[in-house]
């Protein structure tokens, strides 16, 4: 089961999606501990939903799908703010590493994110179901295939973060700002299509 979680987070994560590209750009920007935290903040959230239907928690999902079209609008905006915030930002060759603040946000900014699409669970429960661990399935195995989720996506982002952290010294002023481009305009079309979704 513990084996069966890391591939399944660790695909889950590697996935291209917003957070993504957001981790990824933030690596470049501000450093890899930027990146890291960014990604641990999504591990955390994966982790979170991954419990929440390992353990057949219904009371919650059934809370969290109840309001999942305003929970996915409250996402999709911060996408949309992050996206012309990222697009109108001026390149900086070199930016100190994130103090303890900033790199708190970062991890903050990502868990919510991530939290902002609930019908997330409906995917991990029926990926469960097909690993064979169903809501009355003995708590032990759930619990180590939460945790192999969580381990797994906190994996990708390690790779992602040492990965991009070594974009970091050659990214002068046009690769900066080719980042920003590609970036934004990637996260802005993420939040199009989150919102084309919530009002099919």
């Amino acid at each position: 089961m513990l084996l069966k979680g890391l591939a399944f987070g660790f695909i889950l994560a590697a996935s291209v999606g917003p957070m993504w590209v957001l981790c990824f750009r933030r690596t470049v920007a501000s450093g890899a501990l930027a990146g890291l935290a960014s990604g641990m903040g999504i591990a955390v959230a994966d982790g979170l939903y991954g419990a929440v239907a390992a353990f057949g928690l219904t009371a919650i999902s059934g809370v969290l799908l109840g309001y999942s079209f305003w929970i996915g609008l409250v996402g999709a905006a911060f996408l949309v703010y992050l996206g012309i915030r990222i697009l109108l930002a001026r390149p900086v060759e070199t930016r100190a590493e994130g103090n303890g603040k900033s790199l708190l946000a970062a991890f903050l900014s990502t868990l919510g994110l991530t939290l902002t699409n609930p019908p997330t669970i409906l995917a991990f429960a029926a990926i469960f179901a097909g690993l064979g661990l169903a809501s009355d399935a003995d708590y032990g195995a759930a619990a180590l295939i939460v945790l192999g989720v969580f381990l797994g996506s906190a994996a990708w982002w390690v790779i992602l973060a040492g990965s991009a952290a070594k974009l970091r010294g050659r990214a002068g002023p046009r690769l900066a700002r080719a980042i920003n481009a590609l970036s934004g305009a990637s996260i802005l079309g993420f939040a199009a299509w989150q919102i084309a979704v919530l009002f099919r």
